[in-house]
């Protein structure tokens, strides 16, 4: 059993089989008991299920703490919070790809159970390469502080503007080149078919496998920013890693609850663009103050202060008022 042991990532083999043995179980537990049946998720079970991937999302921040010491376990936390807060935006974007290709409130939970799977692969290719780069040339730091600056900027100026599903470069991509069904059929994402005129049977994807790409491919986009994020904090692979997918199990719980009120969630995109301007500016603070970093409980208490205040003003803002009032990208 000594190759249990191996150095993989900085971390022992054991503790990464021990992680990728938790999510496998929660997939199974969750596709092949409590979702056997295609039905549509309610609101109530939605915060249950969320609830459950928070709590379980943190107690694993618990074990952290406890095994790798209070520093290692404040940066987890720091990286769930975080990764969890910028994943709302996702949820904005998750509703309109559902709403443009129509897609039953039955099907969506398939779309986000594969998409998880796909989400898991990326993140780790995209977390792998970031820590040999990181590893290898400190200096890019920097270019993540300066790109996730320049993120923020432009996330809070261009907060009101809708998201364009149709005029995506890939989804374009795809239409041209593969022969795509006009109408879902059932909880397919692809189905063979006779053309009119040919006579030859074919494969279509449906547009519930668009809708599944197009979840991938937004997942990319956000990729750029939250993980650029979370090693701003940290450089441990074995921290960003299991932050990151402990955060995102628990988003498609919570996709479900949060899809009939993200309005009321508007103006958390402010917050963020001013989250994702304070981890980018703490590199720069930090080498101006001649410390190593910020320390993490300064850095956990004021991502806290942002995002509370995000919601707080979003909720004030949205309640009790017409929907004719709100912005226009939150009316929709």
């Amino acid at each position: 059993m000594d190759f249990l042991f191996l150095d993989w990532l900085g971390k022992p083999l054991w503790m990464w089989l021990g992680f990728f043995g938790i999510v496998a179980a929660l997939l199974v537990l969750d596709l092949g008991v409590l979702h056997r049946k295609q039905r549509e998720i309610g609101a109530r079970e939605s915060l249950l299920m969320s609830a459950f991937y928070i709590a379980l999302g943190l107690a694993f921040g618990g074990w952290v703490w406890w095994y790798m010491g209070p520093t290692a376990g404040m940066n987890y936390v720091t990286g769930f919070v975080i990764e969890k807060s910028l994943a709302m935006d996702n949820v904005f974007v998750i509703a309109m790809i559902f709403t443009y290709f129509a897609v039953p409130r039955e099907y969506q939970h398939r779309v986000l159970f594969w998409g998880i799977l796909g989400v898991i692969v990326l993140r780790a290719l995209m977390i792998a390469l970031g820590a040999t780069i990181v590893s290898q040339f400190g200096w890019v730091l920097y270019v993540f502080a300066a790109f996730l600056i320049a993120t923020g900027i432009k996330m809070w100026v261009f907060a009101d503007r809708e998201y364009d599903v149709a005029g995506n470069p890939v989804l374009r991509l795809v239409r041209r080149h593969f022969n795509v069904t006009e109408q879902l059929h059932g909880n397919r994402f692809w189905l063979r078919q006779r053309v009119e005129g040919d006579g030859r049977a074919r494969w279509f994807i449906t547009p519930l496998f668009l809708s599944l790409a197009m979840v991938e491919v937004f997942d990319v986009v956000f990729a750029v920013d939250s993980v650029p994020a979370i090693f701003a904090i940290t450089t441990d692979p074995f921290i960003v890693y299991t932050s990151n997918i402990f955060a995102i199990l628990g988003l498609r719980a919570l996709y479900f609850a949060l899809a009939a009120m993200v309005h009321r969630f508007h103006y958390l995109k402010y917050a963020l663009a001013v989250l994702l301007v304070f981890i980018g500016s703490k590199i720069f603070v930090a080498d101006a103050l001649g410390l190593a970093k910020i320390p993490p409980a300064i850095s956990l208490s004021i991502t806290f202060a942002i995002l509370a205040a995000g919601v707080g003003y979003s909720l004030w803002k949205t309640g009790g008022r017409p929907k004719s009032d709100w912005p226009v990208a939150a009316r929709n």
